[in-house]
């Protein structure tokens, strides 16, 4: 398995993971369970190292998709240059999540409002790597970028035959 393969596997942890773990901690905070935050914060960090793993395949993917027939180079840059936005809203999410393990730990009774911070990060982290994998699926998955008129046009043409 090169990195190219651990890209495109890893890819997917920080997107379900920021989505997971939003729930989990919103379920946290409404049943006020400190244990149940503290999951959710674990999902988070590794959310954050999965993003960190795929920023750094990233270059080897690259190098493998701009070798490929029908790859546009630009959309490859589109996807490169949102990563690095993901990838630091991800970093931002894991060392909150440090932070509200540690609070948790030293002031459980205190942990509500920052439990909040880091559900609102969580959102916006979903949000911006999200957009990372459509760019990135773009790349290769042509179907995604189409035309959906030039789709109803060419069935309703074989129709008429």
């Amino acid at each position: 398995m090169d990195q190219t393969h651990i890209h495109l596997l890893i890819t997917h942890l920080p997107i379900f993971g920021s989505i997971l773990g939003g729930f989990v901690l919103a379920y946290g905070i409404w049943t006020n369970s400190n244990p149940t935050k503290i999951a959710a914060y674990n999902l988070f960090i590794i959310s954050a190292i999965g993003a960190g793993i795929a920023y750094l395949t990233g270059e080897a993917a690259e190098e493998t998709a701009e070798n490929i027939e029908g790859v546009a180079k630009n959309m490859i840059d589109q996807h490169e240059d949102f990563a690095v936005f993901a990838l630091v809203s991800l970093i931002i999410l894991g060392v909150a999540s440090i932070v509200g393990i540690l609070m948790t730990f030293r002031k459980p009774n205190h942990t509500r409002k920052l439990a909040f911070v880091i559900l609102l990060i969580s959102l916006i982290c979903f949000g911006l790597v999200a957009r990372t994998g459509y760019l990135g699926g773009q790349i290769r998955h042509t179907e995604l970028s189409q035309d959906t008129s030039i789709l109803f046009e060419n069935s309703e043409s074989q129709d008429d035959d």
